[in-house]
């Protein structure tokens, strides 16, 4: 097959870092077509130019070719778009979800844009219904995907919900359905998913937020689920040295995504004002392409978006300035 290349080239000096190596004077973004190679006559490109961005192009737009995809809470948001971004990769997609109807939905885009070899047996991607707080449901999960398509290779344990409110006013249940689903339903995932893993030397990631380095009031339930996933992932990775597979631990800043529109029961109102910074926040697709290349690229832990990253330091090593920035100011009283 030859390679049809769109380069944008800058002038003579300018580094632009591909991955690992250093392609002088040249960017570009790629398509695959049955095509000659073409390059703009008003730059010079030298053939390792070429042989540069052809083999990034390669590893980007196939590097999952074959490979069997699960990723839980996978009907909106993140999940959704890292299963469309996987099938552009040439990946087999397992979203799973609570609604059946919306994993209709997404399984009809990902057979649009699929990349994914052709196979008259093995459908490109395959929606299941799947609550992560049953812990029987999803074994069963596991192993259909296995007896499904023969392999696993990727599992993202992505589903998950915020519950707001101080922790004076929540109550257990409330701290239950936060945790059931973040944390117990995350490792559930994990749990059922490795032995599978193990075959394939494959990827784990971890859906985790930088509220995972951080916590702000009202928000005490949500945050300790995702410091929960953090010391879930910093566990797994030791644990799984020597074995082949790799657990990225992932924590995204302000993203588009329907979180702020879910209430503490985990139900979705579409009405529901979210209360995030609107200018802060992450277009989803975006989102998902670096989230798929850090796990591509079997990071350990990968935080992002500028803010995110700033917010994640200073909890982690400046925490008694961020009691000071956020502690609830006493209220005054009347005289």
């Amino acid at each position: 097959m030859l390679y049809s290349l769109k380069i944008t080239a800058y002038p003579t000096g300018t580094n632009t870092v591909c991955d690992d190596v250093i392609a002088p004077r040249v960017f570009a973004m790629v398509s695959v077509f049955d095509a000659d190679v073409t390059t703009n006559p008003n730059f010079s490109c030298t053939g390792r130019d070429i042989s540069v961005v052809c083999r990034q192009s390669t590893e980007m737009g196939m590097q999952f070719e074959g490979h069997v995809v699960w990723i839980t809470g996978a009907t909106s948001g993140l999940g959704r778009e890292m299963a469309l971004e996987f099938a552009r990769r040439g990946a087999y997609v397992v979203p799973t979800g609570r609604r059946a109807n919306r994993l209709d939905e997404v399984c009809a885009e990902i057979s649009d844009i699929s990349n994914a070899p052709k196979s008259e047996s093995m459908p490109t991607a395959l929606g299941m219904t799947l609550d992560v707080t049953d812990d029987i449901a999803v074994a069963q999960t596991a192993d259909a995907i296995v007896e499904r398509f023969g392999r696993l290779d990727i599992v993202i344990a992505n589903a998950g919900f915020g519950v707001a409110g101080t922790i004076e006013s929540l109550s257990a249940d409330q701290w239950r359905r936060q945790l059931d689903t973040n944390v117990i339903g995350l490792t559930s995932t994990i749990r059922y998913a490795l032995p599978y893993l193990k075959k394939t030397t494959g990827r784990i990631a971890l859906i985790s937020s930088v509220m995972g380095m951080l916590t702000v009031p009202n928000n005490g339930a949500y945050a300790a689920s995702k410091y929960a996933v953090r010391a879930i992932g910093q566990t797994l990775s030791m644990e799984l040295n020597g074995t082949g597979v790799s657990c990225t631990t992932i924590y995204p800043g302000f993203v588009e995504s329907e979180i702020g529109r879910v209430d503490n029961s985990g139900v979705f109102h579409p009405d529901k004002r979210d209360k995030r910074p609107a200018k802060l926040l992450w277009p989803t697709d975006k989102a998902a392409r670096v989230m798929v290349d850090a796990i591509a690229r079997r990071k350990r832990d990968f935080v992002f978006t500028a803010h995110g990253k700033m917010g994640g330091w200073f909890g982690r090593h400046m925490p008694g300035l961020l009691y000071l920035a956020l502690r609830k100011k006493p209220r005054k009283q009347a005289s």
